[in-house]
């Protein structure tokens, strides 16, 4: 029999009208029958976002401290905010060899076939960012194709201003600090106009 102290429950309702009850029945219900005896971790009216989830930042800290050995939720969206957010969930307990169940779905990762699964999961996300790359690097080349200029504008270099600055015997570093800008753009002005400016005076 697994040791009860390790068995950990979490729900999660997203709205307010919404209630924990008929999930919570399910699952102890599910540890009764295995004579568990859980720590339930809940969320009451709470969406996705993670500082919403004071339930489940405390159900994901004992599970990173090893004080969770097997979690059971009622499915398995009640868990991750997104399918990446999921598997990178999944993946962190099968990496360690902690169970997850999940009640409506009937997966247990423990399992051969939940493990499959877990694997399903993580070419599923792994699909999802090689779209959502290649959505942007799409968008990239078309506003390129359009004639936008792509990157962060630069800054405004004054060089009349850095030139009077120059002649007055400031150094590079000082120059870059009043006009603002890095101290990299002052040394290749310094090196290339400004210098050549002086050379043919």
């Amino acid at each position: 029999m697994k040791n009860t102290n390790t068995i950990a429950i979490y729900a999660r309702v997203s709205t307010d009208d919404q209630s924990v009850d008929a999930q919570m029945r399910d699952l102890r219900e599910y540890c009764q029958l295995r004579k568990w005896k859980p720590t339930e971790y809940i969320d009451h009216g709470v969406g996705g976002a993670k500082e919403s989830r004071p339930g489940w930042n405390a159900c994901w800290d004992a599970l990173q401290k090893g004080k969770i050995k097997v979690l059971v939720v009622h499915s398995l969206d009640r868990l991750g905010r997104s399918l990446p957010h999921l598997v990178k969930i999944i993946t962190y307990i099968t990496e360690r060899n902690l169970t997850l169940v999940s009640f409506r779905e009937n997966i247990d990762l423990s399992t051969s076939a939940g493990r499959m699964l877990a694997g399903i999961f993580s070419v599923l996300t792994e699909y999802e960012r090689s779209i959502i790359s290649e959505r942007t690097k799409a968008g990239l080349r078309a506003a390129k194709a359009k004639g936008k200029k792509l990157g962060n504008p630069g800054r405004y270099f004054d060089k009349k201003q850095a030139t009077e600055l120059r002649k007055a015997g400031w150094g590079q570093i000082r120059i870059a600090k009043e006009l603002g800008v890095g101290v990299g753009t002052i040394n290749k002005w310094v090196h290339s106009e400004y210098s050549n400016e002086n050379n043919r005076s």
